[in-house]
């Protein structure tokens, strides 16, 4: 049983659609010092970060070099406006080169930037590359920089789904480190409504939001042990789609962005979400 409490919260809206070649948006960060979206896309994409403008008009497009999208699966912003690149999808639980890629907020004019850091990891309670079926609990798709750590939220793509995910934590610094798994949490026991594809963190509101299919999870954050099953809180979107990311405008309004379904031709859109009282 999931120990959680309910917020109301308003539909989604459609803010913008991406172009034709940003179907597979994976990480967001909205910028609120330039009112810019960022984007990047995941594994089979290019090296690039996409900037957006808050009317869906690509402004830039920056090739992040020396580095390469194995499988980039979330985009992330610290207080000084840093951004971070999460190459750490691993869809079948056999990669030993996941790592973050930093980059410069003073670097992000420019068309063609060069991380100024790159943490490694692994994680420790993973043996075997790929472990068995009923075991796969090492894909990653969200993250969140807070203070001198990252915060990890993993994908549970095991055989029996039980909405298990866990949290991980890793300094914020250059160097190859074993996560250290801190927290076990439950999202809900439906693969295609309960696994976590995004994250995100409010500076000012001290607020985590975590993304589904279906709904967004709350989390306020004080220290690591705020990472409790009693203190997440589910806002159903009344709304089903492959939601890989989310941003924060601010501490009321969320921007969440899905990747095209080429079958039922829907999808691939930035949507503004606001959290009531």
């Amino acid at each position: 049983m999931v120990l959680s409490c309910q917020t109301k919260s308003q539909d989604l809206n459609v803010l913008f659609s991406f172009p034709e070649d940003n179907k597979e948006v994976s990480g967001l960060v909205y910028h609120p010092t330039n009112q810019l979206l960022y984007a990047l896309e995941d594994k089979g994409n290019a090296n690039e970060i996409y900037t957006f403008d808050l009317n869906g008009n690509l402004t830039q497009t920056v090739t992040i070099n020396e580095v390469e999208n194995t499988d980039w699966e979330d985009l992330s912003m610290d207080s000084e406006g840093n951004l971070y690149i999460g190459n750490f999808g691993n869809n079948d639980n056999t990669r030993k080169d996941l790592a973050i890629y930093k980059l410069d907020v003073s670097d992000l004019k420019n068309n063609v930037v060069t991380p100024s850091q790159i943490t490694y990891f692994s994680y420790p309670e993973q043996i075997d590359f790929p472990p068995k079926k009923k075991e796969l609990f090492f894909d990653c798709e969200a993250f969140v920089a807070i203070d001198d750590s990252f915060y990890l939220f993993t994908k549970n793509r095991s055989k029996g789904f039980d909405g298990r995910f866990y949290v991980y934590k890793i300094p914020n610094q250059s160097g190859t480190f074993k996560a250290e798994k801190i927290a076990e949490l439950n999202s809900g026991d439906s693969y295609e409504k309960a696994v976590i594809t995004g994250a995100a963190y409010h500076q000012e509101s001290k607020q985590i939001a975590l993304t589904t299919h279906t709904n967004v999870i709350l989390i306020p954050f004080e220290n690591e042990n705020s990472f409790r099953q009693e203190n997440l809180k589910f806002v159903d979107y009344n709304h089903n789609s492959q939601k890989e990311s989310l941003t924060f405008k601010n501490k009321k309004t969320l921007y969440i962005a899905d990747e095209k379904n080429k079958k039922k031709e829907d999808g691939g859109n930035v949507y503004e979400f606001k959290l009531l009282d």
